[in-house]
């Protein structure tokens, strides 16, 4: 049983956050100046220091936190004791490279506070992705500290500082960590509200298999005029391989790929529905106007639920300026495959490149790449957890929240389930428009507070009986 919250315990908390709203965003400003690039070793040092950073920060409110060495970039890993339910709170404090640099407005380490005509934003690196979001869960818990000596349940913080570079360290050390680092439910801050305005718990996630593949033919490069006709060109074949990829319907013709492909559950289908996402403003705004994908589903369930198979580069022959009448000797493409549900990606790439021989034609052979891959992730809703927080986020946002989907691939969700046996809770307060990876990123002050009232709000659900 957990233990009953008297009434009037989540409007004091709220009401604290307000009224400390000012020293919460000086806070997150102290964290944004930190040069915490984990992809360059130059800045090796910084992410270090922003480790200590919370470290320091975590301990001010009574968390017992240490940075732990890893191979790279340190973890940040915290302990508080209590009552009633165990949460895990996920996020990581390392940003993206900032280049180019010149288009930023400012000092992307100088983090100002701007006015928009959208409103105030905190504009710098991290602010959105994922320093800011990481701070709503902290800055929840430290009013939550501040009003009643203690917070509302046991909770294990977990930060990682290699996110924007391919988590190399994360798995070994849940794995040697695994009996700490287990909870009842694991809470992720690294996503957004759907649409800018529609508070969204992220119920399945994509997978991501990547493949490289380069074509060869001749021993070298051949003049056209000499040879076209009777040699064979590596590009013909590549693009040959390349539109055969998917049929006039839009599916993809890999064999075997749609198998653990999950049929969308009527419920959520239902609730996808009533979001009214507007795709023809979603294409318009990059120029576009006609769905490509599978022509029997719907767009939302194009983005968030069904898989995909993608060209991302194609190279070959002469592409600077002007003309050389070349054969060239070899082409190259790289192809992703986003994965849902069930889909074995060891099984796909197989049939990936037994599908490609199957096309070359004498004198052609064919060399593979693999660019990693990771399984698409479901939650399991019907844990309470799920349901508790969609009706706390409804209370404190004017729409009311819905379980989404995502077409992107967050692998830290699924390591949580098989590494160890945890279900995770994808909630974020991100906007469309928050440029994460790119020139003037921002964070809406409006999702910062509401962000860390929502995880104040979520808390007090989860621990009322």
């Amino acid at each position: 049983m957990f233990p009953k919250v008297n009434p009037m315990t989540l409007e004091n908390v709220l009401s604290r956050i307000d009224a400390e709203m000012p020293a919460a965003t000086d806070r997150l400003l102290d964290l944004l100046r930190i040069q915490s690039i984990s992809t360059d070793p130059a800045y090796k040092a910084e992410c270090d220091r922003a480790a200590d950073w919370l470290v320091a920060d975590l301990a001010s409110i009574g968390v017992q936190a240490a940075k732990r060495a890893t191979p790279g970039h340190p973890m940040v890993v915290g302990h508080v004791d209590g009552d009633g339910p165990h949460v895990l709170f996920y996020g990581h404090y390392d940003v993206q490279p900032v280049d180019p640099l010149d288009l930023w407005d400012n000092d992307p380490f100088d983090p100002q506070i701007e006015e928009t005509p959208n409103g105030a934003v905190i504009r710098g690196r991290g602010s959105s992705d994922d320093k800011g979001q990481l701070m709503t869960f902290v800055e929840a818990c430290r009013a939550w500290k501040a009003e009643h000596g203690s917070l509302p349940c046991k909770i294990t913080f977990f930060f990682e500082g290699e996110e924007e570079s391919g988590s190399p360290s994360l798995v070994p050390f849940m794995e040697e960590n695994a009996e700490e680092l287990k909870s009842d439910i694991a809470l992720i801050c690294d996503t957004g509200l759907f649409q800018s305005k529609t508070p969204a718990i992220i119920t399945s996630l994509r997978g991501l298999l990547g493949e490289e593949i380069t074509i060869k033919a001749a021993n070298k490069d051949l003049h056209s005029g000499m040879f076209g006709g009777v040699a064979m060109n590596p590009i013909r074949v590549l693009t040959k391989i390349i539109a055969g990829l998917h049929d006039e319907s839009g599916r993809v013709t890999v064999p075997g790929f749609y198998d653990g492909v999950p049929e969308l559950p009527e419920d959520l289908a239902a609730q996808w529905q009533a979001l009214a996402f507007d795709h023809a403003a979603f294409l318009g705004d990059v120029d576009l106007s006609v769905p490509a994908g599978e022509q029997d589903r719907t767009p939302l369930e194009m983005i968030w639920s069904r898989p995909t198979c993608e060209v991302n580069g194609i190279t070959g022959g002469y592409t600077g300026e002007g003309f050389k009448t070349v054969l060239p000797a070899q082409a190259s493409a790289k192809i992703s495959f986003r994965l849902v549900g069930d889909q074995d990606p060891h099984k796909i790439r197989e049939n990936f490149r037994a599908y490609v021989e199957s096309c070359l034609p004498a004198d052609c052979t064919v060399d593979y790449k693999g660019h990693g891959n990771s399984r698409g992730s479901v939650m399991a809703t019907d844990h309470p957890a799920f349901e508790q927080a969609r009706v706390a986020l409804s209370d404190e946002w004017p729409e009311a929240a819905a379980f989404a989907g995502c077409g992107g691939s967050i692998p830290i969700a699924g390591h949580f389930k098989k590494i160890l046996g945890t279900d995770a809770m994808l909630i974020g307060f991100a906007k469309d428009d928050d440029q994460i990876h790119s020139p003037n990123e921002k964070y809406d002050v409006e999702s910062f507070h509401k962000g860390i009232r929502s995880w104040a709000r979520i808390l007090d659900a989860m621990t009322r009986a």
